[in-house]
């Protein structure tokens, strides 16, 4: 039997998420230590078993790895910034949202300040926390990472990308961006389909098998966009625009919104335009990849 104390762990931080993290810790029997500027919010952690600290700099001092969830990095700043907060020696791990910029600089800042310095992402719900549903992104020196991935551990399932802080940064938008995606294109066959009666409910299982589909070709487009070769397997790119042409014309004839395909059909019109009408459509990325200019 392993008797060994779990290590010790401090949270900054006690919105929702905040709390939903520290309360993981302590379900998997880590000491943990919380702090918020309204200290209120901590009183259901402590009945739990959390110590909460009076100052940030008690809560920094009492343990080498610190959580930081917070409103964005301004706020990190603000707490952590001040010269008689103590940063050296300590692992930052910070799971405030943010872009892939202010991640690199933040890991810079922190350096500076003689802590180490992990960012990381939440791809889940504060009731997701500590469960094997809940994704933790995390980049920057893998060393680090390695040396906490037990403790971290208790916060769900978590996952090293790479040593470019920013880097989970990136994943983040890069789910949100599938996330709006996805359920975009849901909203607008729904809309479709309510115009002849056909309710969201019905809908949505088919809608479902579409995805599942649709998820099940990235590997094979991944392997195109990666080589830059778009051979047209399934479906050339100019008679994908047609399907699109037919998608706006069915919205407005029924009195559905069409703005969404018809940027879509822009898009691909200027792929065709710049001559790649007959390869696949994953050969889009190279207008994705473009700066909008409009």
């Amino acid at each position: 039997m392993n008797n060994t104390p779990l290590a010790p762990v401090t949270v900054i931080g006690l919105g929702l998420m905040g709390q939903a993290l520290a309360g993981a810790f302590l379900k998997a029997g880590h000491p943990t230590t919380v702090w918020n500027r309204t200290s209120s919010k901590a009183d259901r952690l402590v009945a739990a078993g959390a110590r909460s600290a009076p100052t940030v700099g008690d809560a920094l001092a009492a343990g080498p790895l610190t959580i930081l969830c917070l409103t964005d990095y301004d706020a990190v700043y603000e707490l952590l910034g001040p010269d008689d907060v103590d940063l050296t020696g300590t692992t930052l791990i910070n799971l405030t949202s943010g872009s892939s910029g202010q991640a690199r600089e933040a890991a810079e800042w922190a350096a500076r300040r003689g802590a180490h310095y992990l960012d990381g992402a939440i791809m889940a719900i504060p009731s997701g926390i500590g469960t094997a549903d809940a994704v933790i992104l995390h980049s920057g020196p893998q060393q680090l990472f390695e040396a906490h991935e037990p403790t971290l551990a208790a916060l769900g399932a978590v996952t090293h990308l790479g040593a470019d802080h920013g880097l989970a940064s990136l994943y983040d938008v890069a789910g949100l961006a599938m996330m709006w995606s996805v359920l975009n294109a849901w909203l607008q066959g729904t809309a479709l389909l309510r115009t002849a009666g056909v309710d969201a409910a019905t809908y949505a299982p088919f809608a479902r098998q579409i995805a599942a589909g649709v998820a099940d070709w990235l590997p094979g487009y991944a392997e195109q966009i990666d080589k830059g070769a778009f051979p047209a397997e399934v479906s050339a790119l100019e008679t994908d625009a047609r399907a699109m042409e037919h998608l706006i014309e069915e919205s407005e004839a029924v009195g559905v919104n069409a703005e969404l395909p018809r940027l879509i059909k822009a898009m691909a019109e200027r792929a065709i335009a710049a001559g790649h009408g007959g390869e696949q459509y994953p050969v889009l990325i190279e207008e994705f990849g473009k700066p909008h200019t409009g």
